[in-house]
């Protein structure tokens, strides 16, 4: 069954079975996690991420990446990964990265000479992006269900989000130099001119919604709001390619995505009650307190979330365990704004790790081809994420550099 039922029915049977417990404690507790005006956020950014790619945005961001770094070695390789980092800054969905994206960088990349296993690699790894960098819907989720400033994240997501990035082009420099990957064709200055000018209004959007947070014009929902009338007035005045029909289906898809979601945090808030009421969770907390070590639980908590990423969605992995392992983390002395971007990064990197692979599973549709034969190409991606996750673990200066700087009044 759907693990959000899979949460309510064994929630219920200790509600019902405990003498000092009411089945109807499940409902006041699920309502209870839905009525947060936090998770107003979850469906506007959704949205934005929607109108954006019935507007061919995504192709005007690859155009704009092809001028970019289209004449290095590689160049298509390369394109794949800044557009994904440029769209990450619009929707917050590696999912809708990954669908945007892939559907056209796919069959051009196989077209050029590079084989699908890589074309396909490179996408999926790319669209992580998409979780980390602002505004990451994950970090929505996080931050309401451990009361940490979503502000404060989005800003710390920035620096892990391009030094992945970067790390992933050096990846794809390596091998364009071994397979001598062709570059880019020299675009006209008239050309350049024309790209820049259509997709600088669609990059005005994180700039939009960071700048708003940081200066303290709005929070972190009411951006939200602010990204999804931006988008529609492009759509609307500036691209005009925009039909009611399709704005229906967005509409439609939207309401389904944050059903599923904020559903699912209800039904984790009543799971999460049983687990206070037994005490469940303090008797987890001495057992990890004896270990003593910050770093060291650090690091047990990136396995324990690379394990559960495999088999699980980022937002129920987040509401099952979070709960237990946020008051650990901060009776050790770990920065809750830290904690939660390692959390954030760990399980985007679930979004390419089999069986679950959500990511890896619908750029593999996209190219065609099946997952095991991609698994050799993106472990080389997993590998490198791993490295960079444990590094920002262990140095947590640099992920709340820019916050201190931008918002110290939230970290």
């Amino acid at each position: 069954m759907p693990i959000t039922f899979a949460i309510i029915c064994s929630s219920l049977i200790v509600f019902v079975a405990d003498p000092y417990m009411t089945p109807w404690l499940i409902v006041t507790r699920m309502f209870a996690g839905m009525n947060s005006l936090i998770l107003l956020a979850i469906p506007l950014f959704f949205l934005t991420g929607k109108v954006m790619n019935s507007t061919g945005v995504t192709n005007n961001l690859i155009d704009l990446c092809s001028i970019l770094v289209g004449r290095m070695k590689g160049g298509l390789a390369h394109i794949n990964v800044l557009v994904s980092m440029f769209f990450a800054g619009i929707s917050g969905s590696s999912q809708a990265d990954t669908g945007g994206i892939g559907s056209v960088m796919i069959p051009a990349m196989v077209d050029r000479g590079y084989s699908k296993e890589y074309s396909v690699a490179v996408t999926a790894a790319s669209s992580t992006m998409g979780n980390i960098i602002p505004p990451s819907i994950i970090a929505v989720i996080y931050g309401s269900i451990a009361n940490v400033s979503i502000g404060a994240l989005f800003i710390a997501g920035v620096i892990p989000g391009i030094i992945i990035g970067f790390s992933q082009m050096t990846l794809n420099f390596y091998f364009a130099s071994k397979y001598k990957w062709p570059i880019e064709t020299m675009f006209d200055s008239k050309y350049i001119i024309k790209v820049i000018f259509k997709s600088l209004l669609p990059l005005l959007t994180p700039i939009i919604i960071i700048g708003g947070i940081v200066t303290g014009f709005f929070t972190p929902t009411e951006a939200a709001v602010v990204a999804v009338v931006y988008t529609f007035l492009l759509a609307v005045i500036v691209y005009r390619n925009l039909s009611l029909r399709a704005v229906f289906d967005m509409f439609v898809e939207t309401a389904e995505f944050t059903a599923i979601i904020v559903f699912l945090i209800g039904a984790a808030q009543s799971f999460g009650y049983i687990f206070s009421f037994f005490r469940v969770s303090r008797f987890i907390s001495e057992l990890f307190l004896n270990i003593g070590s910050p770093d060291l639980f650090l690091i047990m908590v990136i396995a324990i979330f690379v394990i559960a990423g495999t088999f699980l969605d980022g937002a129920p992995a987040l509401i099952i365990l979070i709960p237990i392992l946020a008051p650990i983390a901060q009776e050790l002395g770990l920065h809750p704004t830290h904690f939660g971007i390692i959390i954030i990064m760990t399980l985007a990197l679930g979004l390419i790790t089999p069986p679950y692979g959500l990511s890896l599973l619908l750029a593999s549709t996209i190219g065609e081809i099946g997952m095991e034969r991609v698994l050799k190409t993106i472990s080389l991606f997993v590998l490198v994420m791993i490295f960079i996750i444990v590094f920002f673990a262990l140095f947590p200066d640099i992920v709340l550099f820019l916050p201190r700087i931008l918002v110290p009044n939230m970290v």
